[in-house]
């Protein structure tokens, strides 16, 4: 009997491989292999260019006539050769740091954003990557070689969670040097005052980027299980903490962090842009095949 794809290969034991280029292709390979059009096709790339060689290019893409001219080695892109211009932006702040009886929200985040790295450069869309945290982390350009996907697990490897930072404010810069339009995936826990965050969003959708927002949230966050009183810690500041009883406020918190994720969805949506939440409980392998469903979904919803 065939194994059911969400028991087929879990978050924790993927971890064990500890290299980020494994479990991507472990979670890409295992269960999409059937996946022949890329599903973030239709963002097309206006018109073909020249840009810098960099690590990771293929030394058959350089205009050597542009290099006889200028002294510098450029690439050459194609419409045909590259779909999509997608930018990864993984949350690095401290509440990432978040990890319950599952891997962190951050490792989740970053394990998720690898395999969407392979996902993407396999079907020729070019990926670039952006961390972030007090500030911007790195920026690492798209690219669609395949030496540009260890390139970015290496940098995701790499990266480790800071302290506090809005999310919003961050966002706002990346729009402004975000030039060209592409799509921009957000994977984060989306911890910010909902007013801003969403004036953040709108602010990429300006630049005519789409929006896909992954809301990566740990199972007790969203089920509130504590039960005998204890001490919370934020982790954006470690010396604020707070002793309570959770059964005593159980309700109101599920109650307003329920409305907080339906609050950030509608407002997303609102602004035609796509919103998946997102637990660590799941693997990644689900979550990607519940997002591409629903993405599939509503694609056919929109062209009947």
């Amino acid at each position: 009997m065939a194994t059911p794809p969400e028991a087929a290969l879990d978050p924790s034991s993927l971890a064990r491989f500890g290299r980020l280029e494994l479990i991507a292709r472990l979670v890409v390979e295992g269960v999409m292999s059937g996946l022949h059009k890329s599903p973030f096709k239709g963002f097309s790339v206006e018109f073909a260019e020249h840009r810098q060689y960099g690590p990771g290019d293929e030394i058959r893409h350089i205009d050597w006539r542009a290099l006889g001219k200028t002294d510098r080695y450029y690439v050459k892109e194609y419409e045909e050769e590259t779909n999509l211009k997608a930018y990864l932006v993984v949350d690095t702040s401290g509440s990432m740091a978040y990890a319950g009886r599952t891997m962190s929200k951050f490792e989740y985040a970053r394990q998720l954003a690898a395999a969407l790295t392979y996902l993407m450069i396999s079907q020729r869309d070019a990926v670039g990557l952006v961390t972030l945290d007090t500030e911007l982390r790195s920026m690492i350009p798209p690219r669609s070689a395949p030496g540009h996907f260890s390139i970015l697990c290496k940098a995701l490897e790499q990266a480790e969670v800071g302290g506090e930072a809005p999310l919003s404010g961050l966002l706002h810069s990346l729009a402004g040097r975000i030039k060209r339009r592409g799509l921009i995936v957000i994977l984060s826990d989306g911890f910010d005052k909902l007013g801003d965050l969403t004036s953040a969003l709108r602010h990429l959708r300006h630049r005519r980027h789409e929006v896909l927002f992954l809301h990566v949230l740990a199972p007790e966050e969203e089920e509130f299980p504590f039960r005998r009183p204890a001490k919370f810690r934020n982790l954006e500041n470690l010396s604020d903490t707070l002793r309570v009883n959770p059964s005593g406020l159980r309700a109101a918190y599920l109650e307003k962090f329920e409305a907080f994720c339906r609050d950030l969805k509608e407002a997303v949506r609102g602004m035609d842009a796509d919103y998946h939440r997102v637990s660590t409980a799941m693997t990644h392998e689900r979550t990607l095949l519940d997002y591409l469903a629903a993405r599939s979904s509503r694609g056919r919803r929109a062209g009947g």
